[in-house]
């Protein structure tokens, strides 16, 4: 038998070592960090195209005022990015002890507002009025962020643009309440009135030689930066905090706006809006209405006056304003009788949910 030279065992030996190295670099998976990078790319650019960003929503929003026991609570959020920065009170109790309490929960209020990004916020002990006005206000106007989101899809073409009139919150002064309305046309202020200002005694005058400046003002500047006339300070500061309450609903309403175009389909979207609280003589009347199509098709009074006969009257009289605010489609409708004051003060919450809804 022959035997093995040992020159050929370690050729042979090391041609199978090179072969087995060669096998398993074929089989090792590829670990290019710049194909990886690429597929990453490729996995956000699809989920962008499919909308997994969401729309982009930023700006100011001044939620409805919440009336409380003590007074009204009115918060104003700044959104940046969908997340919201700010929070602050915009009214809040005052006098007496209100002043204390309001001190005490305000800012503790704000800060939880920015740390959870809700309304889910605690109620501050020894505030508990104050607090759930808080919320209630802070909802509205987290609320109305939601409601713009439509408007960030359409911020690339820039074509989206705010039209009709807009009623902002009132806003109560020392000296009574204030309420701003602004007619909108491609995207700028062509119209303000105070449809709401005080009066009686020298707040009569005040009113006369304040209001007609302001409105020029706001006309003039397109925003709520403008100047306090002087000796009519409180005024001023009321008509600029509603002014700048209306120029949120028109941000908001701008969505809208630029959604119209699938209006082809037939399809009538519903959507619910809320008008801003009428304060009465006998307490405060806010109405929520949802319109279809440009119609009304439901109306109700989410506040009402309410204690000894303010029951009855509440009773007899909403009914017939939520029938009849259906029916005319406005809030050209009659008061009820025996029941003036709170006719009143549904038709001017009407007007402003109106107003937020563009009809």
């Amino acid at each position: 038998m022959r035997k093995s030279h040992p020159l050929r065992r370690v050729v042979l030996a090391t041609a199978a070592t090179v072969s087995g190295i060669v096998l398993l670099l074929s089989l090792k998976p590829a670990s290019d960090p710049g194909a990886a990078q690429a597929a990453g790319a490729g996995a956000q650019a699809q989920e962008a195209a499919q909308g997994g960003a969401g729309a982009v929503v930023s700006g100011t929003m001044t939620g409805d005022a919440a009336q409380t026991q003590y007074g009204a609570v009115q918060v104003q959020i700044t959104v940046v990015a969908n997340k919201i920065t700010k929070a602050e009170a915009v009214q809040a109790p005052k006098g007496g002890t209100s002043d204390q309490k309001t001190a005490l929960a305000v800012p503790k209020l704000n800060a939880d507002v920015v740390a959870k990004q809700s309304a889910n916020v605690d109620t501050v002990s020894g505030a508990t009025y104050t607090s759930e006005g808080y919320k209630k206000s802070l909802q509205s106007a987290i609320d109305k962020a939601n409601a713009s989101a439509g408007s960030g899809q359409g911020q690339g073409s820039g074509s989206a643009q705010a039209s009709g009139p807009f009623t902002g919150d009132a806003v109560q002064t020392q000296y009574g309440a204030v309420q701003v309305r602004i007619t909108v046309a491609g995207g700028k202020i062509t119209k303000a009135e105070a449809v709401q200002a005080p009066k009686g005694g020298t707040s009569d005058q005040k009113t006369a030689l304040s209001v007609p400046k302001l409105n020029q003002e706001a006309v003039a500047a397109g925003s709520a930066d403008i100047d306090s006339v002087s000796g009519a300070t409180y005024t001023s500061e009321g008509y600029k905090k509603s002014l700048q309450s209306a120029l949120d609903k028109a941000k908001a309403g701008a969505g809208a706006s630029s959604g119209s175009g699938n209006a082809g389909s037939g399809a009538a979207q519903a959507k619910t809006v809320t008008g801003a609280v009428a304060q009465t003589q006998y307490g405060p009347v806010q109405v929520r209405i949802t319109v279809a199509g440009k119609k009304i098709t439901k109306a109700e009074a989410v506040q009402a006056p309410k204690g000894g006969t303010s029951d009855q009257k509440t009773a007899l009289s909403v009914p017939k304003l939520n029938q009849e605010a259906v029916a005319a489609g406005s809030a050209d409708i009659d008061s009820v009788s025996g029941a003036t004051y709170t006719s009143e003060g549904y038709k001017k919450s009407l007007q402003s949910a109106l107003d937020q809804a563009g009809g």
